[in-house]
């Protein structure tokens, strides 16, 4: 196999510093450890800093129409309202999925002293930091860290790049571009493992011997789960949830799942370009929860949408500019189809800001406790648990 295929077809197994002496049989990059669940989590980045106030929308407050003239969603517009609250029309099968009880919202979700740079802002939701420190590893690769064995498959990042929220000190997770390339480079007799006296010329090919074996496992599931295909959305956010769709159908022992879509920067000519931006992620997250929900499989998996940071409360004219808090949306995994904190507050703001309800730790808290038994604490996630969720 040639070297830039590889790494082109994987983007990198995101492990980040790799240490030769770890590395002792590529089976062991790839056996999950028995004590995680069978639940499943997928995070869908909106990249760009998603306009919450136009998504969950606040249409009960005069001071929205006030404040947004011209890019406020009118009231008859508006579906499934609920104590003041409703959704975008983008997102009509997001009010299906509500009503069915399987989509809370957690409001107001940020942190402290906000940083409304797009690049910092992902790197604190990535790592988990606070605004005034800087991490090496992602939360969730610390996670995985602790929790898998040695070099487990526990992750897979369906991107074009990688994400830093996997980042760990183990290579127990990779970034796969395009699926139908993968029966290319299963791991056939000519790209077997052979050593050689070289300890930084082994490392590189136990490295792409174990993703081999990595995508020889994807492989797999994805024929066992030839004949569980439901029909699809046709967007790429679509696509990469029908490819997880798949793998979690097959048998894949991966835990976690990651992938984003770009977009939600709507600094101008906001009402098409969100409009278009809610549709694809509506469609592609309703093809996934029928999906899920038609194989039985909706209990044991979460799906997660959040952005780096909402829009500001006033419009600039045709769009928005950088702002702070927004809502995150979780659905399936058994939640309880709640609204999880106050109404945003359009009076009380930071320089024009909404000021964070719930700081999105302890939503990252929550999740690792209720779907994994973990104790974020480990990983100096100290924030506390938010109750109603699931």
């Amino acid at each position: 196999m040639k070297r830039r295929q590889f790494f082109r077809l994987t983007a990198t197994s995101t492990g980040g510093m790799l240490l030769l002496p770890n590395f002792l049989t590529a089976q062991n990059l790839f056996d999950i450890n028995t004590t995680l669940s069978d639940n499943v989590l997928i995070f869908i980045q909106l990249n760009g800093g998603n306009d919450g106030l136009n998504t969950f929308i606040p249409f009960s407050d005069p001071l929205y129409y006030q404040k947004r003239p011209k890019i406020g969603i009118p009231k008859d517009q508006i579906i499934n309202s609920v104590n003041g609250m409703g959704f975008h029309p983008s997102l009509k099968d997001f009010a299906k999925i509500s009503q069915d009880g399987n989509l809370t919202v957690v409001q107001n979700v940020g942190y402290p002293n906000p940083n409304r740079s797009h690049f910092r802002s992902r790197e604190i939701w990535q790592t988990a930091s606070d605004s005034n420190k800087y991490l090496d590893y992602g939360w969730l690769g610390r996670f995985l860290d602790i929790q898998c064995n040695d070099k487990s498959l526990a992750a897979l990042n369906v991107d074009n790049i990688d994400s830093l929220s996997l980042k760990s000190s183990l290579a127990n997770s990779i970034t796969v571009k395009n699926f139908n390339k993968i029966k290319q480079y299963n791991a056939t007799p000519e790209n077997q493992l052979k050593l050689s006296d070289n300890p930084q010329l082994d490392f590189v090919r136990k490295l792409e011997y174990a993703s081999l074996e990595g995508m020889d496992e994807i492989d797999k599931a994805l024929k066992k789960a030839e004949k569980l295909n439901e029909s699809y959305a046709n967007n790429p956010l679509s696509k990469n949830l029908e490819w997880m769709s798949k793998l979690i159908k097959g048998g894949l022992n991966s835990r976690i799942y990651y992938t984003s879509l770009n977009g939600f920067d709507t600094h101008n000519n906001q009402i098409q370009r969100h409009k278009k931006q809610l549709s694809i992620l509506n469609d592609a997250i309703f093809s996934f929860y029928k999906d899920m929900k038609h194989n039985n499989l909706l209990d044991r998996v979460t799906l997660v949408v959040f952005s780096e940071f909402g829009r500001r409360v006033k419009e600039n004219g045709m769009g928005t500019d950088h702002g702070t808090a927004g809502p995150m949306i979780i659905v399936g995994g058994n939640n309880k189809g709640s609204v999880i904190g106050k109404n945003p507050n359009l009076i009380n703001l930071d320089k024009g800001d909404l000021i964070f309800e719930n700081d999105f730790r302890s939503v990252y808290a929550t999740l690792l406790q209720s779907k994994f038994n973990f104790d974020s604490k480990a990983i100096n996630i100290n924030n506390d648990v938010i109750s109603g969720i699931f």
